[in-house]
Formats: structure tokens, sequence, C-alpha cells
């Protein structure tokens, strides 16, 4: 039996006619919309920025939630692919275009991401540090929906645990018609609320805390670094509370390395050398 029971919430929202909209969705819209209102916010604040004077317009950011939405969705299963699923996409190619089975990957949404902050940037003269900043201050919000919705989907359970919080991942919507479900019948921990936490609430409120409090867009690259340092962190120190991929397991041969640690490990040298060169380039310009 549970420690405490998992909620009755249905993975799926509403549905207009035979069109069924799920909370996965709907995370995916929320922190998308939810990120751009932050980003024009910290946009309009002049006072934030180099110079005193804000790199790219509220207008500029109307036009980039295009090119960031198609980076995130694209990058995100492309990445969830080639990263956990090559062989039944393989086997199987429809299953390329069925998100919902398996779903996105964060390492290929930010590396898609990527790409189109660069392109972005270079086709409308936007700094490109200055733009990575201004994005890595907003993405915990798209993090922290995205958990929340794995975790309303009963997906990207937990390992088995006995703490008092943790939970049989089984309710009315997510059990089977041969009444397994997915998660077995294990408590297990709730790793996606952790990641929620640390990747959401705790990443955005550093950051924020940076940005307003340090002025730290005034060195372009190191909220940039900040971020990626401290999801990367984050990832790798809740991989130890979170169930393997089926279809992986556990790498080389050990109970506890996992393909999450692998990507992410490289991240935290990326983040450090991000915040190192911005402030060697701030020690230049004084």
């Amino acid at each position: 039996m549970a420690i405490m029971p998992f909620p009755e919430i249905d993975p799926i929202a509403f549905s207009l006619g035979p069109l069924s909209i799920h909370w996965y969705g709907l995370a995916y819209v929320a922190g998308i919309m939810l990120g751009w209102y932050y980003a024009r916010q910290i946009a309009g604040n002049n006072k934030l920025w180099p110079g005193d004077v804000s790199p790219i317009t509220k207008v500029q950011l109307d036009d980039f939630i295009i090119w960031v939405a198609l980076g995130i969705v694209l990058g995100g299963r492309i990445g969830y692919i080639l990263f956990y699923d090559m062989p039944a996409v393989i086997e199987s190619p429809i299953r390329a275009i069925q998100i919902w089975n398996g779903g996105m990957s964060f390492h290929g949404g930010l590396t898609g991401t990527t790409i189109a902050m660069i392109v972005f940037a270079r086709r409308n003269s936007i700094p490109i540090w200055s733009l990575f900043d201004i994005v890595a201050a907003v993405v915990p919000i798209g993090l922290f929906c995205g958990r929340v919705a794995n975790f309303i989907n009963g997906e990207l359970w937990g390992r088995l645990t006995d703490v008092p919080w943790g939970m049989v991942f089984c309710n009315q919507y997510i059990e089977r018609a041969d009444g397994y479900c997915p998660g077995g019948d294990f408590v297990r921990h709730p790793s996606q609320l952790y990641e929620a936490g640390l990747e959401g609430i705790v990443l955005l409120l550093v950051l924020a805390m940076l940005i307003y409090g340090f002025r730290a867009l005034k060195t372009p690259g190191f909220v940039t670094g900040v971020f990626v340092c401290g999801y990367a962190l984050s990832r790798i120190f809740v991989e130890f509370f979170r169930e393997p991929d089926a279809q992986l397991g556990y790498l080389l041969g050990t109970n506890w390395l996992t393909m999450g640690m692998v990507l992410s490990t490289p991240m935290v040298l990326l983040g450090i050398w991000a915040m190192l060169r911005a402030r060697r380039q701030a020690a230049l310009q004084h």
C-alpha cells in the first residue's frame, strides 16, 4: 500500500469532441507563455543590463517565442529518440511522432533551443550571451510545469523506497485494462516532484536573486553558467532517486549510473566555463 495516496487526476485535462487535451501539452504551453511573460519583464527593465540598455526589445521577444517553441519541441523529441529510444524507433518509425511514448528529453530540448537562440541572435544583431541569459532565467518555469505534468501522468517515477512520502503510482486513469500499473504495485519516490522543486522553484529563485539582487545580467553569460551548472547538479542528484528508463537501465554494469547523469556531467563543466568566461570578459572591460 502507498504511504501517501497518488492523486486521482486524469492525465486528460478536457476533451473537445474527439480531441483530448492532456495536462502534459498544457504544461508546455503554460511554461512557454509564463516564461515569455517573465522574459518581457526582464527585457523591459533597462537597469538590469550592461550600460542600462536592454539588448533586446519586447517586440523581438514576441517574434522569438515561435523560434524557442520549435526548438523545445523538435529538439526535445529528437533528443529523446537519439538518447533513449532509437532501437524502438528503428523498429517502428511511426513511434517517432508518438510523443506519448517516452515523451521529450530536456538535453535535446536544450540543444534545439540553443540552436534557435544562436540563429535568431545573429539574424537580429542581438548579443548571443545576453539572449542566452534571458532564456536561462525563465527556463525553470517550464521545467516546473513539465515535471508536475510528469507527476500527473504517473511517469518517470522514482526508485523503491520506504520514506513516509513514498507513493504507488497508480490510479483509475493510468491503470491498464489488465489491472496493472506501469510503475507496479510498489512504493516509490515521487522524483518528479523533487525535480520540480530543485530544477524549477529553487533554480528560478536563485537566478532571480542573481538578476535583481546582484545585477548579474550586467555580466553577460554568468546567469547562463549558473543555470546550466545548477540544472546539471540538480538532475544528477535526483537521478539517485529516479528509476532509470526501462529500455536502458543502469549503465556500465553499475546499480546507480544512469543516462541522465552521463548527459548532465558535461553540463557542470560547461556551466563553470561559462561563469569563468563571463567574469574574465567583465574584468577585461574594466
